[in-house]
């Protein structure tokens, strides 16, 4: 019997009128209308509203340019590589590391359109999608809902219904689909495949290993800022999750939504790495279940690590952590001194032990240096 995917979806064609016109409507719409587009009319962008009728009209007159707009306003450019690779037409599971909440996914949408390939649906965790604007945009964005939270008796249904979602689209509704390589950002810099991702893509199939993940096109995806977003705050939260249960207060993710996309991140490159090969699964199908994950989410992690762009800032940090100056041709000396006074800037505003939050905010810059220094070891 085939599923209803209803409450999870994005919006179809059909559906987007009557959502264009509710976010016409919102009262919250002018303060994302100056921000985005200044110098355009309010009610200019009311009226491109009302006139979408598809998903493609939405992402093109309003998605790309704001997305162009923020990569404008708050880096120093954004590259790419590896897109060559997508335009055998194929239909992919991109599973990416994750460093900002929106950005990641949204800024790989303006790549596959600059290069002529069509957009992807996106996964966006159900406590983020709150509010009728926000479900709204993210719908007709083709994001599409994640449960997040909720008694554990939930979890494997809801892991189930998600992971036949998601097999749906990339194998019958022929629509490329972006996954975080994790549940949530990482926040240390240490970019790491969940196994317990993995295997949620296997949920959805009864097929041996090799032949029910291969139908998946698993594409790695990886995501390199020169400035970290959210930096500062993921540093608090960290030094406040060694000593207790970190609470997130009331409207922390809309906030770290807003300061991603506001924060400068100097220079931005997407790499889509290697594709998982049918020989790849298979060198992993010999193992015992749980060593089949480990083994193919450690292939995911080298290939992330291999075609994560190393800045500066990087490199700056791991020396600083570790006292050396084995990278002092990556960098200048007024680079060096630009990233010590924005940390020692940043860091002033926090709460802790100065030199714990200080060691703290290196490994979150230093840690991709030391993951690529691993393939070597």
């Amino acid at each position: 019997m085939k599923q209803n995917y209803d409450e999870i979806r994005p919006y179809n064609d059909a559906e987007i009128p009557a959502a264009a016109q509710r976010v016409a409507d919102s009262p919250y719409l002018p303060a994302i209308v100056n921000y985005l587009f200044p110098g355009k009319k309010v009610e200019e962008i009311q009226q491109l509203f009302r006139n979408f009728r598809s998903v493609y009209d939405f992402q093109i007159t309003i998605m790309y340019p704001a997305i162009r707009s923020i990569i404008e306003k708050t880096s120093n450019g954004l590259t790419n590589s590896g897109f060559e690779t997508l335009k055998d037409g194929r239909k992919r599971m991109f599973i990416s590391n994750h460093r900002d909440i929106l950005l990641d996914a949204a800024i790989l949408q303006t790549l596959l359109f600059d290069n002529g390939i069509e957009t992807t649906e996106i996964t966006f965790g159900s406590n983020l999608m709150e509010g009728e604007l926000v479900v709204d945009i993210g719908k007709m964005n083709k994001m599409f809902r994640i449960m997040r939270g909720g008694h554990i008796r939930d979890f494997y249904q809801n892991s189930m219904h998600v992971s036949s979602y998601m097999r749906y689209a990339v194998t019958e509704k022929q629509q490329s689909v972006w996954i975080a390589q994790r549940n949530g950002r990482t926040k240390d810099g240490d970019d790491k495949t969940d196994m317990a991702v993995l295997k949620m893509f296997a949920l959805s199939s009864e097929k041996e290993f090799v032949d029910n993940l291969s139908e998946l096109n698993i594409t790695p995806m990886v995501v390199s800022y020169e400035y970290e977003p959210c930096d500062f705050m993921k540093t608090q939260e960290i030094f406040i999750s060694r000593y207790q249960k970190y609470e997130k207060e009331p409207g922390e993710d809309l906030n770290s939504i807003l300061h991603g996309i506001k924060q400068f991140k100097g220079h931005i490159h997407f790499a889509i790495a290697p594709a998982i090969t049918i020989d790849d699964l298979k060198f992993c199908d010999h193992f015992e279940r749980n060593k089949k994950f480990q083994h193919l989410a450690g292939i995911i992690d080298k290939r992330v690590y291999l075609n994560y762009k190393l800045w500066p800032t990087n490199y700056i940090a791991y020396e600083l952590l570790n006292q050396t100056y084995r990278y002092k041709d990556q960098y200048t000396q007024e680079e060096m001194d630009q990233f010590v006074e924005y940390m020692e800037q940043g860091l002033s505003s926090l709460v802790g032990d100065p030199s714990e939050l200080r060691e703290i905010f290196l490994g979150i810059y230093a840690n991709p240096v030391i993951n690529y220094e691993r393939l070597f070891v």
